[in-house]
């Protein structure tokens, strides 16, 4: 009867974004309440506790959960050392278990640490032993380091961008530690180092030819002996020493095949990575498309902003460039300004408004320009996203109308990967002449797939795709495209845990 304790903790975090990211910002959960949220939702831990549940024998071990609501800033340290101690002390109090499955993101960095799941991970260790397997599951965005996978197991991530395999991803991590746990299968792990950082349409994973590189992981796995393989090109954003992307695969006891198809997914990836660009429009280019538009909705993308890759998300940049073209149309636009909220609330629905919005968050970036308008909607800013059905929160909420334009305006970050916050606050964005979506991609039918136009839109922002315009510090130089001239020499490292030599 296989003990399984579980644990979470998941953040992406921009080291741009100049606003620190607090404890205020994670959902916590603990002990029983994490399966009962979880049982309900198509998370990772979600398609975990599927495969846990449906295996008999297997008792459950909930510990602690902390979530972040949105991705964010750089998390201070006060907030991480309150974090990690929960963490920690659930996994400190547990019963002795027979395995671990950790929920992670992989982009995490604080203050003063660039690999906070790695020093979790070594921190687990201390306390459960070195004989207990791990086994934790990735966003495909995380930054792979080598103390992570000291430390654990092996790592399940993601193959599908945008992201629709949470569920199966956490069934996959859960099925591959049941095995261990039984002694079937004995992990080893190669990871294979690549010095780029990319963005753009070639890393859709149905089309783009990022798909070349997923499509030979995700057949390692299902292949005799292969038990999780991956491309994992990082968050360019959390800017730390390990950024860079990297090709992994688990074998079981297989190192030399494990080297063998970790440097063919790198080199599937290297072959197409002076693509992984983003072609951008610049604003001025953007207002004109949309002013000249006749029909339908022009879709402006700003990734700038995009709140769910850690972006603040509190630019007014097209909004401004919108009304200074003279733009007569209709437009949607979120903007993330707790003090306009505040400004909405006492003002009460059918009244108007006057606030200064935009730069609340990250005045260096954006400019405060005044609205003034009647409110129409309030909220307390809970609705469930589509993708997933979790619960998010975008705090109290208020919906505006500022001549032809009308702003949500949340008081806090969310994830727009979806609808979901348009939709919850009874805007359909196919019912505006222009909609500003702050996500890099989404899936196709929720904008593409129906957009007169989807405009990339060169705007400023801490999530910029203008990679070269953030200003790394931290990560390993040269490093594509940061610099010029990038050669790949495969940096393959093996790693295994003794007691499965």
């Amino acid at each position: 009867m296989p003990r399984i304790l579980i644990a979470e903790w998941k953040q992406e975090v921009s080291t741009f974004n100049p606003v620190l990211s607090g404890y205020e910002d994670f959902t916590m959960r603990h002990g029983q309440e994490i399966l009962d949220y979880h049982r309900r939702v198509r998370s990772e831990v979600g398609g975990a506790l599927s495969v846990f549940d449906a295996t008999p024998g297997v008792e459950l071990v909930p510990t602690c959960s902390a979530h972040f609501i949105t991705s964010g800033g750089t998390l201070g340290d006060m907030a991480f050392q309150a974090i990690a101690g929960a963490i920690l002390g659930g996994i400190e109090a547990a019963p002795p278990v027979d395995g671990i499955y950790f929920s992670m993101h992989g982009a995490m960095a604080t203050e003063t640490e660039g690999d906070p799941e790695g020093w979790v991970l070594a921190e687990t260790r201390k306390i459960v032993g070195e004989r207990v397997p791990i086994v934790i599951s990735l966003d495909l965005h995380g930054i792979l380091t080598d103390r992570m996978l000291e430390h654990s197991d092996a790592a399940v991530a993601f193959h599908t961008y945008p992201h629709v395999d949470f569920f199966s991803t956490g069934a996959r991590a859960a099925k591959l530690l049941l095995r261990i746990v039984a002694g079937e299968v004995k992990p080893v792990t190669v990871k294979v180092t690549v010095p780029a950082l990319v963005r753009g349409d070639e890393l859709i994973t149905e089309t783009g030819s990022i798909r070349h590189a997923v499509n030979a992981a995700k057949d390692i796995e299902q292949s005799p002996g292969g038990l999780s393989a991956a491309m994992m090109w990082g968050n360019p954003f959390t800017d730390v020493p390990a950024l860079a992307s990297n090709s992994f695969v688990v074998t079981d006891n297989d190192p030399a095949r494990a080297e063998r198809e970790a440097r063919r997914i790198a080199d599937l990836f290297w072959e197409h990575h002076e693509k992984m660009q983003v072609p951008l429009t610049s604003l001025a280019d953007a207002a004109r498309i949309t002013k000249e538009n006749q029909s339908g909705t022009v879709v402006l993308v700003d990734a700038a902003d995009a709140t769910s890759s850690g972006a603040s998300g509190d630019s007014n940049a097209i909004l401004r460039e919108l009304l200074d073209a003279g733009y007569k149309g209709t437009a949607l636009i979120p903007i993330v300004d707790p003090t306009a909220v505040s400004e909405a609330f006492r003002a009460g629905v059918g009244n108007c408004m006057a606030a200064h919005v935009g730069g609340a968050l990250d005045a260096g970036r954006f400019t405060p320009m005044l609205i003034t308008g009647p409110v129409k909607m309030l909220s307390d800013g809970w609705f469930h996203s589509e993708t997933t059905r979790e619960l998010w929160q975008a705090g109290s909420t208020a919906v505006v109308e500022v001549d032809n334009f009308t702003l949500i305006l949340t008081s806090r970050a969310v994830s727009l990967y979806d609808r979901a916050l348009f939709l919850a606050h009874g805007c359909d964005p196919k019912h505006f002449g222009a909609v500003v979506v702050k996500s890099p991609h989404c899936e196709p039918h929720m904008f593409k797939a129906w957009a007169a136009r989807y405009v990339d839109v060169d705007a400023p922002g801490s999530t910029s795709a203008n990679l070269r315009s953030l200003g790394h510090t931290q990560c390993a130089r040269p490093i594509f495209p940061l610099d010029p001239e990038v050669k790949f020499t495969p940096v393959v490292k093996v790693f295994q845990r003794e007691r499965c030599r």
